[in-house]
Order: C-alpha cells, then sequence, then structure tokens
C-alpha cells in the first residue's frame, strides 16, 4: 500500500469514529483501533487515535460539561491513573501480534455486551467505580479502549442518556489528555502521527459537525447495533 492511499484510509476511518463518537458519546476509538492497526500498526495507531479523541472530547464538553455527574467522572479518573501506566507497560513491552488478539477479544467481548444488554441490578457502592476505572485506564494506556469499563459502570448505574454522554466525557477529558502524554514521554509521538492528526483535522471538524446534526434524526439503536456486529467481525479478524 502506498503511502497517500494508506493516509486517505487513516484520515477516512476518523472520519467515520469521530462521526460515531458524536451520535453515541463514546465508540470511536472501538473502531478506529482495530483498523487503523490493520493499516499503520498499533504503536502508530494508539497515539493518533488519542490526539483525534481528545479533540474530539474538548468540542463535545464545550457543550455538554453542566450535566456530568462529578463524583463518578472523579472516581472512575482517579482510579484510571493507576491503571493507564499498566496499559503503556503493556505497550511497549509485549508484541504487536498479542497486543493486536489482546484488543480483538476486547472487542468481541465488549460487542456482545453490547448486543445482549442483559438486565442486571444497579451497582449502588461508589466503590465499583474505582475497579471499573482501574480496568479502563489499563484499556486505555494500551489501546485506547477505555470506553468499554466505563460504559458498562454507567449502564449499571441506570444512569440517563444525557448524564450517561455528559458523565463519559467528562472522564474521557483528563483520562485523555494523561494518556496523550504518557503516549509522548515513551517516545510514540513520531513525525508521521503528528502528520496524520494534522490531516485528519478537517474532516474530524465535518464529523462533529454532521454528529451533532443527525444526533436525534437517526433511529440509534438499529444503527448501534450494526456497529457492534461489524466491530465482532473486526475482532475476529484480529485475533486470527
Amino acid at each position: 500500500m502506498d503511502s497517500f492511499t494508506s493516509t486517505l484510509l487513516v484520515v477516512l476511518v476518523l472520519f467515520g469514529a469521530t462521526f460515531i463518537r458524536m451520535l453515541f458519546g463514546f465508540g470511536d476509538a472501538l473502531l478506529a483501533m482495530p483498523l487503523l492497526a490493520l493499516i499503520i500498526g498499533v504503536p502508530t495507531a494508539t497515539p493518533l487515535v488519542a490526539f483525534v479523541s481528545t479533540t474530539t472530547v474538548i468540542l463535545v464538553l464545550i457543550t455538554s460539561w453542566q450535566d456530568i455527574d462529578v463524583r463518578a467522572a472523579r472516581d472512575l479518573i482517579l482510579s484510571s491513573f493507576f491503571g493507564i501506566p499498566i496499559g503503556l507497560w503493556l505497550l511497549k513491552g509485549l508484541s504487536e501480534p498479542l497486543i493486536t488478539a489482546v484488543l480483538g477479544v476486547v472487542l468481541i467481548l465488549s460487542s456482545i455486551y453490547q448486543l445482549l444488554k442483559p438486565v442486571l441490578h444497579p451497582l449502588r457502592r461508589q466503590e465499583y467505580a474505582y475497579l471499573f476505572g482501574f480496568i479502563a485506564g489499563i484499556l486505555g494506556g494500551a489501546y485506547n479502549t477505555n470506553g468499554p469499563p466505563v460504559v458498562m459502570y454507567g449502564t449499571l448505574q441506570h444512569w440517563t442518556p444525557v448524564r450517561f454522554r455528559a458523565t463519559l466525557q467528562g472522564y474521557f477529558f483528563p483520562t485523555g489528555v494523561l494518556i496523550l502524554v504518557g503516549h509522548g514521554v515513551s517516545g510514540l509521538w513520531t513525525r508521521e502521527v503528528l502528520q496524520l492528526y494534522a490531516y485528519s483535522l478537517p474532516l474530524i471538524a465535518l464529523a462533529f459537525l454532521l454528529g451533532t446534526r443527525l444526533d436525534h434524526a437517526l433511529p440509534p439503536r438499529s444503527f448501534e447495533r450494526a456497529i457492534y456486529v461489524f466491530l465482532m467481525c473486526i475482532g475476529l479478524l484480529l485475533i486470527v
């Protein structure tokens, strides 16, 4: 694959991932990471997705910061701070095939959970936030996929849709910044990463505008199910 083709594919993937993030409040890394891992490899895809995700979170928070569950976001953030260094160590210390296979398993398990939507009793004890946040930190540091544990926690807390979306962004912003800085300290901010991020910015802005306008116009549940079926297929491909 030549350089122009790979760059075009990367930018299109990031556009689609940002659009999904605007519709559902999460899921951009879940879509972007497996596809970009196949195009440019995990070490390049991870910091690139971190740049894009942090940019998107800032845009979303401008309009929804007042709906954040501050206490829940705080506990999730604090525990994630302890998990992120472990994830960064895994990213630097393990082989890329192993990292890719683990990412495939994460995608399949999180997709099955979202598709089945099991009826579970709410977690009344606030301490559970530390467990889910710690796991999210590990996955975020390694793959930028800290979303699934936090989404699961929010589901078990029975948050309303507005509170759900806003609290996720309140969590993603500080952890995303920490993950991004961790990538820089680890030497992952390469020239290729910064160039691809710069190329993607115009389409990220377009995805933000489109996602904001279509947020309430599309049947989200049907579209969401299709996305998770697709992610399951990508997860299987990564494992194979």
